[in-house]
């Protein structure tokens, strides 16, 4: 029996081609938008000012199409969930792309379902490992070591280690904080969710930002960082994100679930032809094992819901983006 979702009356194909060309793209630009942001403003912060712009938009739009008010023990769990997703992964990313080129970030980044599937089969009661899975980790993690490996292997040179070791942080904060997330008691609108993941992941973003001792002249940030900083927070986490969720309700879910090997393919072409990024032997072999990889594990898996990378946002049940991103 196929499994495809029969498209419902009215919704047209130039729409549906539309909302993906957002999740593809958009989200797969991000990673470069990232790297001009931080190039005048220190990396924290900037993740603190996109998350607190989307988060105060997501979360109004929300209370003002009529989602109750969280209640105070739904702020402390969101907290903590913002935290791992927010300050854990995009504060990570944030701060490795100083060392990492965006493309390579994103790659990097494309375990997210790899660390996914190991903590469910770690969990009491989760799903084994396959062999098919099994194919699918060696493929993904082995594309990470290819990239960090010091030597001179198929030419370029290494991505920078600690810039790697760190954005593996960010995508196991992520995966944590997205498998909490299916289980907690939060609002049922997946829109008020993100917004209080991204107030309260900002303010921890900011906190520690300026315990680093981040600071910034408004005057001396380029055009380009603002920009960008403005893209992150309107394309990025707004826009890419509410098509995301109308794809959740009108598309098959395994389908929508193509964005997790697509992104990484997209970043790292957008880093090559707007960021003069290299395209090294090294990094078009790493890619193909760490997309094939992840493609593998996402292709295997159970259609019902999407799985996610390391994407920009997660909605309140686990079923958005739990990933790449950015």
């Amino acid at each position: 029996m196929s499994n495809r979702v029969p498209i419902p009356p009215g919704v047209d194909t130039i729409r549906l081609t539309l909302a993906f060309a957002a999740i593809y793209f958009i989200w797969g630009s991000t990673y470069l938008a990232i790297r001009f942001a931080i190039e005048t403003i220190p990396p924290f912060l900037m993740m603190a000012l996109r998350s607190i712009l989307a988060g105060t938009a997501l979360y109004a739009w929300a209370r003002l199409r009529g989602a109750p008010a969280p209640r105070r023990e739904q702020w402390g769990t969101a907290a903590i969930i913002g935290t791992f997703l927010f300050f854990g992964g995009h504060g990570a990313l944030s701060w490795a792309e100083q060392r990492v080129p965006s493309g390579a970030a994103a790659l990097v980044l494309a375990t997210i379902p790899i660390w996914m599937t190991l903590l469910e089969a770690l969990r009491p009661g989760g799903h084994r490992l396959t062999g098919r899975v099994l194919v699918g980790l060696t493929l993904g993690f082995g594309g990470v070591a290819l990239l960090a490996e010091p030597h001179n292997l198929f030419g370029g040179g290494a991505v920078d280690l600690v810039g790697v070791v760190v954005l593996q942080v960010g995508a196991l904060s992520w995966c944590i904080g997205s498998m909490r997330s299916k289980t907690a008691d939060l609002p049922e609108s997946s829109t008020l969710t993100s917004g209080m993941y991204l107030l309260t992941g900002g303010a921890v973003l900011a906190a520690a930002g300026l315990l680093r001792g981040e600071t910034f002249s408004p005057a001396e940030v380029s055009l380009r960082s603002w920009l960008s900083l403005v893209y992150l927070a309107v394309f990025g986490s707004i826009i890419a994100f509410a098509a995301f969720a109308w794809l959740m309700r009108v598309a098959n879910p395994a389908r929508v679930s193509t964005y997790g090997f697509v992104n990484p393919v997209v970043a790292v072409l957008v880093g090559w032809f707007l960021g003069g990024e290299a395209l090294s032997p090294r990094l078009l072999v790493a890619a193909g094992m760490m997309v094939t990889g992840v493609a593998t594990i996402v292709t295997g898996a159970q259609p019902r819901r999407a799985s996610g990378t390391g994407s920009p946002l997660v909605n309140s049940r686990g079923s958005g983006p739990s990933p790449t991103r950015t």
